[in-house]
């Protein structure tokens, strides 16, 4: 998604928890072409702190007096069942998954209505936020991306009307992708704690995605191509939910 926001030309700024970039990211460095005009810049920062929160964006949003658009994807998972599960490991998912989203968005919001931009968000939810994955014991991941479906509509609801002073007008929408091949996954299925082949059987392609085929979808939702779009679900889940 980053990617697809530099080629179409965005000064695109990613934030992460681990002090220097991944792999990955370094990867989609190296293939940004200058033609586009846009830029990839990487930040550490932990989106469930605060205080790291509205600095880093007021930090971005100060560059050139604006920030159009964001994408919170930051989530964590733990797999065990609900009888067993530690207050304080239900602590951690939700300071990441949900308080991390709602801090971020925000923070963004702040920058938004700072300098009067009429700014697009779209939050990572998943298809667990409305349904529970067969074969998949993970309680406390499934309800935390429920409550960011339900955060989406909410903040739509606060920010979306423009205000006398030419502030507000934002839009607030949701992504929930189906089984995505990451590395979290990988480990999933390392460890046992998950089927490919029932995943796979669970959609209606047979098949579990790839980060790629989001690219697109991240780039409607915070361009002008969604302009009429806010506090919606975009479900791209290769059919699972639609059995």
């Amino acid at each position: 998604m980053a990617e697809g926001l530099v080629e179409a030309g965005g000064q695109v700024h990613c934030v992460d928890v681990l002090p220097e970039p991944d792999e990955a990211f370094q990867m989609a460095r190296e293939r940004v072409d200058p033609r586009y005009g846009g830029g990839l810049e990487y930040h550490q920062c932990d989106v469930a702190k605060d205080s790291e929160v509205e600095e880093l964006f007021e930090k971005i949003g100060s560059k050139k007096q604006r920030l159009d658009g964001l994408i919170a994807a930051a989530a964590i998972q733990h797999v065990e069942s609900a009888i067993e599960y530690s207050p304080d490991d239900i602590q951690e998912m939700l300071d990441t998954n949900y308080m991390g989203v709602f801090l971020t968005a925000r923070a963004a919001a702040k920058q938004m209505y700072k300098y009067k931009i009429q700014g697009s968000m779209c939050f990572i939810a998943s298809m667990s936020g409305l349904i529970a994955n067969r074969g998949f014991i993970a309680p406390v991941y499934n309800s935390s991306k429920a409550a960011v479906i339900q955060l989406a509509r909410s903040l739509a609801m606060e920010w979306g009307r423009v205000k006398k002073d030419g502030s507000g007008g934002i839009r607030v929408n949701c992504l929930s992708p189906g089984h995505i091949m990451t590395p979290m996954v990988e480990e999933n299925f390392r460890k046992g704690e998950a089927d490919k082949r029932e995943w796979e059987n669970n959609n209606m392609l047979g098949r579990i995605s790839s980060p790629e085929e989001y690219k697109a979808a991240g780039l409607f939702l915070l361009s002008r191509a969604s302009s009429y779009m806010t506090g919606s679900n975009l479900v791209i889940d290769g059919g699972t939910t639609a059995w």
